[in-house]
């Protein structure tokens, strides 16, 4: 899955698939996450959120199913 770079503090890209509502997050220190059945709404109100950081702590983390891909 292709990541795009993002402005944030503690993420470095995200990336998604709108097909299989995959959502893949790497972090600044490297690790990358894979989130599963995640809206597209979700993904949009990430990437464009004030804070990505925040928004991902207050609406993706521990709301989704996931695996650490790296």
């Amino acid at each position: 899955m292709e990541r795009l770079p993002v402005s944030s503090s503690a993420i470095q890209s995200i990336g998604y698939d709108p097909e299989q509502q995959l959502l893949e997050i790497e972090f600044q220190r490297g690790a990358v996450y894979r989130y599963y059945d995640v809206p597209p709404e979700i993904h949009q109100a990430l990437i464009t959120a004030e804070s990505i950081g925040r928004y991902y702590e207050a609406e993706v983390r521990g709301s989704y199913r996931f695996e650490r891909v790296s």
